[in-house]
């Protein structure tokens, strides 16, 4: 009587061995990759173009990457992030590391930045709703001029009062952005920030 022979079914590691015996991606995997490089490559596209400068990206890299930002008709854009996508996929593996420790601290500070400008905005919506509010930031801010920010705050009421636009409103921000201001805040993207300012207040 013949013994049967069990077929053992192939796991993923043995499947995942090359003719050689070395160890080679999944297709699951590299597809988990080139899903990651294709993201990777669309944040870049959608970075403002200052954020662009900051990035360590090949000539070629950079030409494709303009070219999407540039592109508006729907299909053309698609086509244009695929290709930025390919060209993602031949960087090397420092090269993709060194996009993303850039890319995580931009958005790290420009998180930070997006935090402090929420901040002084509810602050002076505080100053303008309550006077005792100016005492309080003052003792928290001792470099403050009281009777500056006293001025401006009877300004600002005066202008909403008329319907006059908003321009002591926009000093009474950026005054408090300066007296609030830390040494850390140099490193602060200026550009955003007043963009950000800009399309809250337009």
């Amino acid at each position: 009587m013949k013994r049967k022979t069990r077929i053992q079914p192939m796991n993923e590691a043995a499947a995942d061995q090359d003719d050689n015996g070395y160890d080679r991606p999944s297709k699951s995997q590299l597809k988990r990759e080139m899903t990651a490089l294709q993201e990777l490559g669309t944040a870049l596209v959608e970075l403002s173009r200052d954020a662009l400068k900051r990035m360590p990206m090949t000539e070629d890299l950079s030409d494709a990457v303009h070219e999407a930002r540039r592109i508006t008709d729907h299909e053309g854009k698609r086509r244009q992030l695929q290709y930025v996508g390919r060209m993602m996929r031949g960087l090397t593996e420092d090269e993709v590391a060194a996009l993303r420790t850039a890319l995580e601290a931009y958005r790290g500070v420009n998180k930070a930045a997006t935090a402090r400008l929420h901040w002084i905005e509810r602050t002076r919506e505080k100053l303008l709703a309550d006077d005792a509010a100016l005492t309080e930031f003052v003792r928290q801010h001792p470099a403050a001029d009281v009777q500056e920010g006293r001025t401006l705050i009877r300004n600002v009421r005066r202008e909403q009062q008329q319907g006059r636009p908003p321009r002591y409103f926009r000093e009474l921000f950026q005054w408090i952005k300066t007296v609030s201001a830390s040494p850390d805040d140099d490193d602060e993207p200026a550009h955003d920030a007043n963009e950000d300012e800009d399309d809250d207040e337009a």
